[in-house]
């Protein structure tokens, strides 16, 4: 449609829409003129990188960790998919809190494992309690992914309600995967939200993912990693080195720069992020028949929009396609999420565009 001419306004991209800092590209440049930079290097990840990454990873998810626990990854997609690889056997099922992000049920299959949707609400903040968990545990259960912040609800567990999901999940000899890509990106006093892996002190049966791409807006510099038990390292590394080998070591440079380096740049966009949160949730929220709690983290709203379903749009992915049509608006259905009824809105664009695009949307639900 853009190509044809057509002014639309997206809220869909999962990604910031701030240009990466000059200091990190910087860094970037100048990597790229060492020649130690144009060979293979350590398929795990360049030293430096991974020493930085045990620092940051003590700050802000405060667990502490050694180099040989840890992958860089080319982006964290791959860190989960290999996760799943090297956890999973055929059959294994995982369970998986919804609404949830696309990818994880694809790794999950791919690695041979079954997912086990277990569904949240908006009136318990979308967030999954061990009552639930328990209902949908089996002798199968073998790992169950926790996210926090979410996408795409921007949901945010506290410390004690995290703590008590990875008691439980300890004492059902679970392994827990955690994404905590948007750990920074959170509003209100804390600099990240809890993990998982801190509050419980359980090392040996957690891997964590985070990586680059969100916090510092380096979604295409795809640079991930994740942290966990020794072994579990080592085999998703043996993976990796048949599938990519070493990350781009210029990204590996600037990734290094990100966590090394100043971090107003963080401050900043999430401030900016924390502006256009309220600005949408509070225009959003005037239009009948839509529900749209706050968000806690990342960058998204993720309203229920079942009162809106008619003869003409009976599903919320017939909606987004009626958005898009008639509005210009592009969201992204809940059906992507396992979670119909919804659709999920990224306020990680322009002001400007923000209050342009909601308002083409209000305008439409007002038709409905």
């Amino acid at each position: 449609m853009v190509a044809e001419g057509r002014d639309v306004v997206s809220f869909g991209a999962g990604e910031p829409d701030f240009p990466t800092p000059e200091n990190i590209v910087a860094a970037a440049v100048e990597a790229a003129s060492d020649e130690a930079n144009h060979h293979y290097t350590a398929n795990v990840g360049l030293p430096r990188l991974r020493s930085a990454i045990v620092d940051y990873t003590r700050e802000y998810s405060r667990v502490e960790v050694g180099p040989d626990e840890i992958l860089v990854t080319n982006g964290a997609k791959q860190a989960i998919f290999q996760t799943f690889a090297a956890l999973l056997d055929p059959g294994d099922e995982v369970l998986l809190p919804a609404p949830h992000w696309v990818t994880y049920p694809s790794g999950i299959e791919l690695a041979g494992g079954v997912t086990v949707s277990v569904p949240t609400s908006g009136e318990d903040g979308f967030k999954v309690s061990v009552d639930e968990l328990e209902r949908h545990l089996t002798p199968s259960t073998k790992l169950l992914v926790f996210v926090s912040p979410s996408n795409p609800t921007g949901a945010v567990y506290t410390a004690e309600e995290a703590r008590a999901i990875g008691e439980w999940a300890h004492a059902n000899d679970l392994w827990v995967m955690t994404d905590e890509i948007y750990q920074r990106l959170v509003y209100g006093e804390d600099e990240a939200a809890a993990s998982i892996a801190a509050v419980t002190s359980q090392l040996e049966d957690v891997v964590l993912i985070n990586g680059v791409a969100k916090s510092f807006a380096m979604t295409g510099w795809r640079v991930g990693w994740l942290i966990g038990p020794a072994d579990v390292v080592a085999a998703a590394a043996r993976h990796q080195s048949h599938a990519t080998g070493n990350v781009n070591n210029v990204a590996q440079a600037a990734a290094l720069e990100a966590i090394t380096g100043p971090q107003d740049s963080v401050v900043a966009m999430r401030g900016a992020f924390d502006k256009r949160r309220q600005t949408m949730v509070s225009m959003l929220s005037e239009a009948p028949g839509v529900e749209c709690d706050e968000p806690a983290g990342a960058f998204y709203v993720f309203p229920n929009v079942e009162a809106l379903l008619n003869q003409a749009y009976r599903t919320s992915e017939s909606l987004a396609e009626g958005l898009l049509e008639e509005a210009g608006v592009a969201v992204v259905p809940g059906e992507s999420f396992g979670a119909p009824g919804f659709i999920r809105l990224s306020y990680a664009l322009s002001d400007a565009d923000l209050e342009r695009g909601v308002t083409r949307m209000l305008d439409m639900f007002g038709r409905i």
